[in-house]
């Protein structure tokens, strides 16, 4: 017997706001499969407003709460069934965070929970990574986003560490990174990768996803080192309306693309990795899978 449930997931996230729906499809028999069946992509750049003046602008507040309710239209007619919305790191250093979440309730009808660095790191870890790696190797699993990185060592197909770093790329575009905070995450990463020969790096991010996709390179095979770092001195070589226009970047990927390389480049050469495995996978997906696990809360719709 076949069932199909629909479950959403929403991303508040400082470079951008995503909605992810999902179909997972149960049969007698057969292990349980998640099936995208919509992703919406709205370039909001709440970090830009809080990493510098610490809340929110009020265009930034119309545009997001415009988007909740959007999204709670758009979960209507899919006939989503549960859903599950999520900020990271600018709604959770906002002054006015708090009463934005309130507001967005009250006009759309969605409730938001703000999160912070190791619950997001958990929920994507929820995207169940045995299905992309292999459990007698070691990974550093770096997730970039625009307010903050999480990082996670993965040994033998467990859990060794993780941190949560305030570098991201819409604070990098700022120029508001520290350099005590990069030299912290060089020792971090370091120290937690030192007692192993041989480490990969597993990325997820838009803009991991876009460079692999530019690669050319099928599902499943690595990037190397090389290939980022020749990429990043050719990002770096365009201008913003060149990137746009001969490399075929929207306007909100044509900046970040250069910090988030930078991070990725940054863990690999500090970890000794040589490749990158891209599995396309996020904090959205992750907010389904949890909610299917019931290890996260959610909401009927």
């Amino acid at each position: 017997m076949l069932q199909i449930i629909k479950y959403a997931a929403i991303d508040i996230g400082s470079n951008a706001v995503r909605l992810l729906i999902s179909n997972i499809i149960k049969q007698e028999g057969k292990p349980v499969r998640f099936k995208k069946s919509s992703l919406v992509r709205v370039p909001i750049r709440l970090g830009a407003d809080v990493f510098l003046n610490e809340k929110i602008s009020l265009e930034n507040k119309k545009r997001l709460i415009d988007t909740m309710i959007a999204f709670k239209l758009l979960m209507k007619s899919h006939k989503v069934e549960r859903y599950k919305a999520c900020a990271t790191s600018a709604m959770r250093e906002a002054n006015n965070g708090n009463e934005l979440r309130n507001i967005i309730k009250d006009k759309s009808g969605i409730q938001i929970d703000i999160i912070n660095g190791e619950v997001e790191a958990a929920i994507i870890a929820a995207t169940d990574l045995h299905e992309y790696i292999d459990d007698n190797k070691t990974y550093l699993y770096v997730d970039v986003g625009g307010g903050s990185t999480e990082f996670t060592v993965i040994h033998l197909g467990k859990k060794i560490a993780s941190k949560s770093a305030r570098i991201g790329t819409v604070r990098l575009l700022n120029d508001i990174v520290s350099s005590s905070t990069w030299r912290d995450l060089e020792d971090w990463i370091k120290e937690k990768t030192k007692d192993y020969d041989k480490i990969e790096l597993i990325g997820s991010g838009g803009n991991i996803n876009k460079i692999f996709k530019i690669s050319g390179k099928s599902m499943g095979e690595p990037l190397t080192y090389f290939y980022l770092s020749s990429l990043f001195k050719m990002l770096q070589e365009y201008s913003y309306e060149e990137r746009i226009t001969d490399l075929n970047l929207n306007q909100d990927r044509a900046d970040v693309i250069i910090p988030a390389t930078r991070i990725y480049l940054s863990a690999m050469k500090w970890s000794n990795a040589k490749h990158i495995y891209v599995p396309k996978i996020g904090l959205s997906d992750g907010i389904i899978k949890s909610i299917y696990q019931k290890t996260i809360s959610s909401l009927e719709l």
